[in-house]
């Protein structure tokens, strides 16, 4: 796969302002405000850029990368289970860190939209929340467990705070039930969730389970996005109700 390009492939500049150089789109009757934006944001961001020229399938291939940068936990040989994983971004990460198309790592990545085969990743397109996936995902894992457990889970967004931060809970409380029952002692989790939206309970859970939990967001974590990470690193190897006691 095409590696990441260098740190300073992103950001930089030639002297002109930013503001010079930002690419603006024409206005057009049947095009819709937010369509416009959209549109300029994309034309514009510098992940973006770079994802195309890495061969990256998304600009949160960087986010990936940016995290594991600063607590590095990727190694070759894990095996790793991607949630969320479509388009492959992050997938694309995974199978290069972990050696996997060498056959000394294992990916395992899920989505519930479509997403293309990938070398050195198993990919299967199904819905997590559905009541077989764990066990489907559990039955790929060849050594019975799994190293790290990422989560990049997020449904579709319906403008309502309220409601997008109860859904992203929703799939950030699975993930973990879903990593405490695949990671082996020592494991990694990590799992997108919404900024000021990580519940007590959630941390509750990860803070007994694992020896350590903190927050992350990384730069290609748009600076106007509620997006960031919870992290947790030394997964105890204990059941909640042992946790517990």
């Amino acid at each position: 796969m095409a590696q990441g390009p260098s740190k300073g492939a992103i950001g930089g500049g030639s002297g002109r302002s930013d503001r010079d150089k930002r690419v603006r789109v024409k206005s057009k009757a049947k095009r819709a405000i937010s369509s416009r934006r959209w549109l300029e944001r994309q034309l514009n961001d510098p992940y973006v850029a770079a994802a195309q020229k890495a061969g990256y399938r998304s600009r949160a291939a960087f986010k990936l990368i940016e995290i594991n940068d600063k607590h590095p936990f990727l190694k070759t040989g894990q095996v790793i289970v991607d949630l969320g994983a479509a388009p492959g971004g992050w997938t694309q990460v995974l199978t290069d860190k972990v050696k996997s198309t060498d056959g000394r790592g294992q990916v395992v990545a899920i989505d519930i939209l479509p997403m293309d085969e990938m070398a050195g990743a198993e990919v299967l397109h199904l819905d997590f929340m559905e009541n077989d996936a764990p066990d489907r995902l559990k039955t790929l894992l060849r050594d019975g467990g799994a190293d790290v457990v990422l989560s990049d889970m997020a449904g579709s967004t319906t403008g309502h705070a309220r409601t997008d931060h109860l859904q992203i809970m929703g799939l950030a409380e699975a993930a973990v039930e879903f990593a405490v029952e695949v990671l082996k002692p020592g494991g990694v989790f990590v799992c997108k969730v919404f900024q000021g939206g990580t519940e007590r309970d959630l941390l509750d859970i990860l803070k007994r389970q694992f020896k350590i939990v903190r927050h992350v967001k990384p730069p290609a974590s748009r600076k106007d996005s509620s997006e960031l990470y919870v992290m947790a690193t030394g997964f105890r190897g204990l059941k909640d109700e042992q946790a517990s006691d």
